[in-house]
């Protein structure tokens, strides 16, 4: 009997995983060859080959090296796409540039991040992954020598374009990355660091700024991020390893046995004659020559015909991992690697990859992470305009610094709503897969949205009411406080609930999130300011709460109806992943 882990299972849905041996052994499902961790007897998804050079056997010092290395990127990258409003009173003051042509760049900004994602996507299935990261940081050090060079309106607009696009990387590459290394049951801790990363570069990012401006000039904002980059770029050339890997050549305990049961889902069906060919070629005795195959006639042969082969010599094409040596060091920093389906440059694949990465819009999860992660950055975009709009002028009286400052209770919540979503959401999730016999919904993550559901409104009201009755300055910190429990609490369920519903589709997935994210933000950043004065703070704060409510209530009908949509989409997503890794 197959497990339900196995696509092949007619009983498999996407994002329902068995995650305990016991259950399996019990239940006749699969036998203990199955890799778990020792532990906590929860299988390994997905199963790792025995190759030293599978990112998922990688020792803890290349591991923990890599996620810090990741998680700089994301931390930094976020902090430079939120530096330049912080410089805004020395922009105004040297130059006169306004408040709302800093809007402006935000959005602009905004479309950089959503649009360079879904771009650069294809990029890190067919060059692999490092590439995008050198990409991004070359892009990244340009915007940021634009804008410490800046002296009029349209030079502070544009740099951030390109500011954006190097962001870009830390919205879907490292997910990916970090999917590469980790187990899915690791996931939603490693998910936690990476947007705890995330809130202390967008955080700490206005308050470095903040500080700089203050003691220099907005132009120091720039260079400081210049300089950064430049020793980013050296360290990701020599220090950062290539996380690629096509395990569908190395033999598991699930490629193994399904290529005994069915010979299907080990070899995909467009790579199986390069497979094949492999095999027969080789220096090593196997037994597809012992059987004196005709090697003219491989072109004629078809995939019918090679399933009536022998269990044994099907499993023969894949690859023995435990007999590969780890690869040299100047192959492990290539700067590209390319992919095991790769045609010539790869043009017309890297259109079919875009083509694909929009049908995952059909996926009603996408949605609701796109809305739940997308929103925390209009809130974003409102309350550092209120800030920058508000505070720099009496009662308050603000400098840069002490309006950088009002983002360390914002970091604060944050930190909290990231270790409640994440790290106690995989104790609850454990908690529940035991009483399910085994079995992990991926709805199971969205019970986290009743705090951030109540909560975060609260923060809005606080701090919008606060600030427009000039109440005293400790209700629009909590009040703060609150609304970065909400960043936290909705980013990391967003990124984990959509990461266990298709777990086999990650980059698409943070792509079309990131795209929703993003043009999202960039509407209401171009409208934040106007909506601000046509309804005041108050009113205007008031209606964000009400919105960011509704929002977070999907969460109820998508736990209740999650399961059956997963079920619905089940086919095209797997269909998405045969063309996806076909050639």
């Amino acid at each position: 009997m197959q497990s339900i882990n196995d696509k092949t299972n007619p009983e498999y849905i996407p994002g329902t995983v068995d995650i305990f041996i016991q259950t399996s052994i019990e239940d006749g499902c699969l036998n203990s060859k199955l890799k778990t961790d020792p532990k906590s007897g929860i299988i390994l998804m997905p199963q790792p080959s025995d190759s030293p050079n599978d990112p998922l056997n990688w020792s803890p010092f290349r591991k923990y090296f890599h996620f810090a290395l990741m998680s700089f990127i994301t931390a930094f990258t976020a902090a430079t796409s939120n530096d330049a409003g912080a410089a805004q009173d020395s922009l105004n003051e040297i130059y006169g540039i306004s408040y709302d042509a800093m809007n402006t760049g935000a959005g602009v900004l905004f479309l950089g991040i959503g649009w360079g994602t879904f771009f650069m996507g294809p990029f890190a299935y067919l060059y692999g992954r490092k590439l995008t990261y050198i990409i991004c940081t070359v892009l990244g050090l340009f915007g940021a020598l634009w804008f410490g060079l800046a002296n009029r309106t349209a030079d502070t607009i544009w740099s951030q374009l390109f500011v954006g696009i190097s962001e870009s990387c830390a919205e879907a590459q490292v997910q990916l990355s970090l999917t590469d290394l980790y187990f899915q049951h690791q996931l939603g801790s490693v998910l936690t660091i990476y947007i705890l990363a995330t809130s202390i570069g967008t955080f700490l990012g206005p308050l470095i700024a903040g500080y700089i401006s203050d003691l220099t000039n907005f132009r120091w904002v720039g260079y400081t991020a210049l300089i950064i980059n430049g020793g980013l770029l050296i360290f990701i050339l020599f220090g950062c390893e290539e996380t690629y890997f096509d395990r569908s050549r190395y033999r598991t305990p699930i490629t193994s046995q399904t290529t005994v049961e069915g010979y299907s889902d080990g070899i995909s069906s467009d790579n199986w004659k390069k497979e094949y060919t492999n095999a027969t070629n080789s220096k090593t005795e196997n037994k597809f020559t012992n059987k004196e195959i005709n090697l003219e006639r491989i072109d004629d042969i078809d995939e019918k015909e090679f399933k009536q082969q022998s269990p044994s010599q099907a499993e023969e094409l894949l690859i023995d991992g435990s007999q590969e040596e780890l690869a040299p060091y100047w192959k492990r920093i290539a700067l590209i690697t390319k992919a095991t389906n790769l045609k010539g440059i790869g043009i017309k694949q890297y259109i079919k990859y875009l083509l694909i990465t929009l049908k995952m819009f059909s996926f009603p999860p996408v949605w609701l992470a796109g809305f739940f992660w997308g929103w925390q950055d209009v809130l974003l975009s409102f309350y550092l305009t209120t800030e920058e709009d508000q505070y720099y002028d009496a009662p308050w009286n603000y400098s840069d610094a002490a309006v950088a400052i009002m983002n360390v209770p914002t970091l604060i919540g944050a930190v909290i709503g990231c270790l409640y979503a994440g790290v106690i959401s995989d104790y609850f999730v454990l908690w529940l897969a035991r009483r399910n016999k085994g079995i992990v919904e991926a709805e199971y993550r969205l019970v986290f949205a009743v705090a951030c559901a109540i909560i975060c409104p609260a923060g809005l009201f606080m701090f919008g009411v606060g600030t427009a009755k000039v109440e005293n300055w400790r209700v629009m910190y909590v009040g703060l406080g609150f609304i970065g429990f909400g960043w936290g609490c909705s980013g990391d369920i967003a990124m984990s609930y959509l990461m266990d519903c298709y777990p086999e589709m990650v980059l698409e997935g943070m792509v079309c999130t990131a795209l929703i994210n993003n043009n999202l933000a960039m509407i209401f950043t171009f409208t934040c300011s106007l909506w601000l004065d046509a309804s005041g703070i108050q009113n205007t704060y008031i209606a964000l709460a009400v919105i960011n409510f509704g929002i977070t209530c999907m969460a109820f009908p998508m736990y209740i109806y999650g399961k059956r949509i997963r079920k619905w989409t089940k086919s095209r997503y797997l269909e998405y992943i045969e063309m996806r890794d076909s050639n």
